[in-house]
């Protein structure tokens, strides 16, 4: 069964690597939505399938962050004195986020994805943000490596690159958009890396069939890489020709779509 239906796999890939481009998530929602419906086709048991999704998803962001940072960097929109600061909290973050997912059921999982992807599509819509007056704002300091803690425990129990936390944040903080998702992309490489390691090593013994690691299984999370670095690109174009409050409508109604699908599907 691995082979059968692989294609879908490089196919949500190219959705999550635009996705990561325009919105600096790295496609994760999307992912976890789709994979929690497609990993028992492929022999994952059903009651590990939403842990297998997420920790899935958080392997493919690795290079599908990168991609989109990079591309993100060359258009100068990546502010990596405030990315130094946060990387530490970060990886931290991911690591016990994904500990603390590994102890959920995997509806008590689905509860949890759907009800923050409800509130973060409120904050956007109808949080206030401060003012950008003058220049674009970096910020720095223990408090910005502090929130990176929460949001990469956040991240990894809901198997995303945090962009949906980072970049309100640092829009908040006085950041312009694009430049808060090219920050927040960056960022995005070290919650995947920290949260797909945990999710790794946290699993039981013998939680997924062959092509596993851990909870993280092979065959999703390549075949969704391969695509999702060659289409975070078009995203990035797409993020630099939306405007800042189009942007953000787009990242509310995204998120709101992407909680009913985990809640109501599969």
């Amino acid at each position: 069964m691995v082979m059968e239906g692989f294609w879908m796999f490089p196919l949500l890939g190219a959705i999550a690597g635009v996705l990561a481009g325009l919105l600096g998530i790295g496609g994760g929602l999307v992912l976890v939505a789709a994979l929690v419906w497609l990993l028992p086709l492929h022999g994952v048991p059903k009651d590990a399938a939403m842990h297998a999704a997420l920790a899935s998803s958080m392997a493919s962001i690795v290079l599908t962050a990168a991609s989109s940072a990079y591309a993100h960097h060359r258009r100068g929109s990546v502010l990596w004195p405030t990315v130094a600061w946060m990387v530490p909290g970060l990886l931290l973050g991911g690591w016990l986020g994904s500990l603390f997912a590994v102890q959920l059921d995997d509806r008590a999982l689905r509860i949890f994805v759907a009800g923050y992807c409800y509130l973060a599509a409120a904050q956007l819509v109808w949080g206030g943000t401060r003012a950008n007056t003058g220049g674009d704002a970096t910020p720095q300091g223990l408090p910005m490596s502090a929130a990176g803690v929460g949001i990469g425990a956040v991240s990894a129990v809901v198997g995303i690159g945090g962009g949906s936390m980072t970049v309100p944040l640092l829009v908040w903080r006085g950041v312009v958009p694009v430049r808060a998702v090219g920050t927040s992309s960056a960022c995005g490489i070290a919650i995947a890396v920290g949260s797909a390691l945990g999710y790794a090593l946290h699993a039981p013994a013998g939680a997924l069939p062959a092509h596993a690691i851990g909870y993280v299984y092979l065959p999703a999370a390549i075949g969704v890489a391969i695509t999702s670095v060659l289409a975070a690109p078009f995203g990035t174009r797409l993020a630099h020709a939306i405007s800042g409050k189009a942007l953000k409508r787009v990242f509310a109604a995204f998120l709101a779509l992407m909680g009913s699908s985990v809640l109501f599907g599969g």
